[in-house]
């Protein structure tokens, strides 16, 4: 079952009211009725169960009738830093990493960036396209927030946002040895917060690794095989959300 996303002053006691797109999704597209159950999250880590009481044109009455609490979220919040790709691979990334469980995804300006930002409506119609993919995907997969999509930044103003995480990682080509990247991956538990930079299709540059090392960016093999910039963070984030999934 989806869940549908209300603000935080949409729950009233055991009342719940949901309004906008939905309203007409719930009611013409998935033709629900009086008495359905729906899923419902204020993006405040909770999940309610709901029955649906009363259709109004301009929103939806419903009855709270059970909280299954945090279940649907990891216990570490993940930043992925994904260095910008070219095309619309952006937008499978954002999607599987919002199923996987990232918190938040950082879109970074690299070295080896090929792609160009220079119209700034455009990087804002691409923005609200992402954050349009984030909120479908976290409704898919029972998310009980929608996870971020930041603003544009360059490396630099990356590698700051990650001095304010518990632990960071980066994968890295030329970083050799799989029983010291199990080690990494064991390092994780208890962290309340973990930072994943990826490179774009040119890879990490060897000064962005360098600055990102200074600050205790670790970085970690993948195996043997080169992993496409849209693989990259997947497999990891998949990695580590198996590590500490409760």
């Amino acid at each position: 079952m989806s869940i549908f996303f209300i603000d935080s002053c949409s729950i009233d006691g055991e009342n719940a009211y949901i309004a906008g797109d939905d309203v007409n999704h719930i009611k013409n597209v998935l033709r629900m009725r009086e008495k359905d159950e729906v899923r419902l999250s204020a993006g405040n880590g909770l999940i309610y169960t709901a029955e649906i009481e009363e259709f109004l044109p301009d929103r939806i009455i419903c009855k709270i009738i059970d909280c299954d609490g945090e279940k649907s979220e990891l216990p570490t919040n993940i930043v992925l830093f994904q260095g910008l790709p070219k095309k619309d691979k952006m937008e499978l990334i954002i999607q599987k990493a919002v199923e996987l469980g990232v918190s938040k995804i950082v879109p970074v300006l690299m070295k080896r960036t090929i792609v160009k930002l220079e119209d700034h409506k455009k990087e804002q119609k691409k923005l609200e396209r992402w954050r349009t993919i984030s909120l479908t995907a976290a409704k898919q997969s029972g998310r009980a927030i929608v996870p971020e999509i930041a603003d544009f930044v360059n490396f630099n103003e990356a590698v700051k946002m990650a001095e304010t995480l518990e632990y960071n990682l980066i994968p890295y080509e030329n970083e050799k040895g799989m029983d010291k990247a199990r080690e990494l991956i064991k390092e994780v538990h208890g962290k309340k917060s973990i930072g994943i930079f990826i490179g774009p299709e040119g890879g990490i540059a060897e000064e962005e690794l360098e600055l990102a090392m200074k600050i205790g960016v670790k970085p970690i093999s993948l195996g043997n095989r080169i992993l496409r910039t849209e693989t990259a963070g997947l497999a990891l984030v998949s990695v580590i959300a198996f590590e500490i999934d409760e």
